[in-house]
């Protein structure tokens, strides 16, 4: 008896303290301080905050802000600069913007390419298939995520494409949040939704490998790459989106604006 309630009183301790880190972890991320220089920076490169109201917009340098503190971003043979990171932390917080609070706790670690890689991770000109754009690490990449600079940029340059790179990636972690990255955001989705967001999805795809879709032909490989490849459209294009997939628009709204 005495050794089950010792049990019961470490347990208690322990979930006493873990919120309680939690708790604190919030706090230090509130008390860090948002250069004002920023705004101007995000207004000039990233169209989802410029279509933020000013509240909304105070809010999102902050998660940035929070981003920042707690997820190191190299550059590999390049000298980082502050717009390489900022558009990376703008990245990591589109996806969870509307999500009351969200940490990405299987990300220690962003690197920084300068150009396409291979799967090898080569991508110095003399590498031949340098087509990767960005990845979520595995094995000794574990809680890392590579990505290209010149696709980083592009994807926030080129306006019309209906693509991010970085946001791709970031949904890709997560969909991973819940262990595993199987294109079934158990994250985003109410259970009760799981079907009729496969059954949607597996109708999306046959439609893209049909030749029947806007959507990019890379989101008909797999529910994995429909998932994060449907996510960018949906945040690049929303309106387009909309008009063009209603369902599928409605589903997604259902997931990331909470």
């Amino acid at each position: 008896m005495l050794y089950i309630i010792a049990i019961s009183l470490l347990l208690i301790l322990l979930i006493f303290t873990i919120r309680s880190n939690k708790k604190r972890a919030i706090k230090n991320i509130e008390k860090i301080s948002v250069p004002n220089h920023w705004h101007s920076v995000l207004k000039d490169n990233v169209l989802f905050y410029q279509k933020l109201t000013e509240k909304e917009q105070q809010l999102f340098r902050e998660k940035m802000a929070g981003f920042l503190a707690s997820v190191h971003i190299r550059a590999i043979k390049f000298e980082l600069e502050e717009l390489d990171a900022l558009l990376v932390a703008a990245s990591a917080v589109i996806p969870v913007f509307r999500f009351p609070s969200w940490q990405y706790t299987n990300l220690t670690t962003v690197l920084i390419y300068p150009d396409y890689f291979d799967d090898d991770l080569q991508f110095d000109s003399k590498a031949a298939h340098r087509n990767i754009g960005g990845l979520v690490g595995t094995g000794r990449f574990e809680n890392q995520m590579i990505l290209s600079r010149k696709a980083l940029h592009h994807g926030f340059h080129n306006k019309t494409d209906k693509g991010n790179t970085a946001i791709h990636e970031f949904i890709h972690l997560l969909d991973k949040s819940d262990g595993v990255i199987d294109g079934i955001p158990e994250v985003l989705l109410e259970k009760q939704y799981t079907i009729p967001y496969l059954q949607l999805i597996h109708k999306k795809i046959e439609e893209i490998n049909n030749d029947d879709s806007d959507i990019r032909n890379y989101g008909g490989t797999s529910e994995i790459e429909f998932l994060a490849v449907a996510g960018e459209y949906f945040f690049e294009r929303p309106k387009l989106m909309k008009r063009k997939h209603p369902d599928l628009y409605k589903m997604l709204a259902s997931c990331f604006i909470k």
